[in-house]
């Protein structure tokens, strides 16, 4: 691959919560492609401008939007529709990650652990809800089934808080979903050109990886090397892959578990467009096993050009 001779739109930005965290993860992207000596525009897309689609000069458009519009696989569709070539997962694969209920159950399928949940919309039978909830413990986890970043996350610890949670993030986020608090280590795993990343373990000093210990605190723990039983590895590893291949992700993605005392990994949601920012997971893993931000970064993208290339020779 000529690096000089490909030119690269760093898509970012969007409509959605994130749509700050996605500027940041873009810049990153497309500072690290310009070091490596690629041709590189830096484009700020929503659904209403969207102009940079059109240039027929873009080698390869690297995927850098976070949330709605950015891994809920509408902007997937339209590349898909105008037959560009373009970083991560296809549109059905980030539609299936996005919704955390469609997901739980392809998790479920592949046969990996996942926290109990009850869904929450605005035609719920409460009572039926607080039934099936007494037996998920004394602590509820309340998050929006198609949002990331922790965006609109609670934890209570009883039934009708979490209802009343529930409810409030109903209003404000849509449909939404009661889970059953796990106890245990938060880990998550990346997945790069099918080879996972080293395992990193989470410790925020709030004990809750809400949205700012992600991307503001900088007290929030990042470490390697945490487990230290094989096989315990091993499975957190293999349901990762699981969860990756259930899917049908490409190219790259993280898998976020809730590793328990007694070495059960549970898995929680997939992140087809993870962060590239100074704070973000994925670089942070792959910065283990030596790879720079630019190396990440080619990497994909050598991906993304050669799976192109042999969907190509088997029309």
């Amino acid at each position: 691959m000529d690096n000089n001779k490909l030119k690269i739109a760093v898509l970012m930005g969007g409509i959605g919560e994130e749509r700050k965290i996605s500027l940041q993860s873009g810049r990153c992207v497309a500072d690290a492609l310009q070091q490596a000596g690629l041709d590189v525009i830096a484009a700020d897309i929503t659904p209403d401008n969207m102009e940079i689609l059109d240039d027929g000069n873009i080698d390869v458009f690297f995927l850098a939007l976070h949330g709605q519009f950015g891994e809920d696989g509408r902007l997937q569709q339209i590349l898909e529709d105008k037959s560009l070539v373009y970083t991560g997962s296809g549109p059905k694969a980030s539609r299936l990650a996005f919704d955390k209920m469609a997901s739980k159950r392809a998790f479920v399928k592949a046969g990996v652990l996942t926290p109990p949940v009850v869904e929450f919309d605005a035609h719920s039978d409460i009572n039926k809800i607080e039934k099936q909830m007494q037996s998920f413990g004394g602590k509820y986890v309340v998050k929006p089934i198609r949002q990331g970043s922790s965006v609109g996350v609670s934890i209570v610890g009883a039934i009708d808080s979490a209802i009343k949670s529930a409810k409030k993030c109903l209003d404000e986020f849509g449909d939404c979903m009661i889970e059953k608090f796990i106890t245990g280590r938060e880990l998550t795993v990346g997945i790069l050109c099918g080879r996972r990343l080293p395992i990193i373990e989470i410790r925020a000093k709030t004990g809750f990886y809400d949205y700012q210990a992600k991307y503001i605190d900088d007290n929030t723990e990042y470490l390697f090397d945490t487990i230290e039983d094989p096989a315990v590895e091993d499975r957190v590893v293999s349901a990762a892959m699981d969860c990756f291949i259930a899917l049908n992700c490409r190219h790259f993605a993280r898998v976020d578990f809730i590793l328990t005392d007694d070495g059960n990994a549970h898995a929680l949601e997939v992140n087809t467009i993870p962060g590239f920012t100074s704070h973000s997971l994925l670089p942070k893993a792959a910065a283990k096993i030596g790879l720079s931000m630019s190396e990440l970064c080619l990497k994909i993208i050598r991906t993304t050009m050669e799976d192109k290339k042999a969907a190509v020779s088997n029309i």
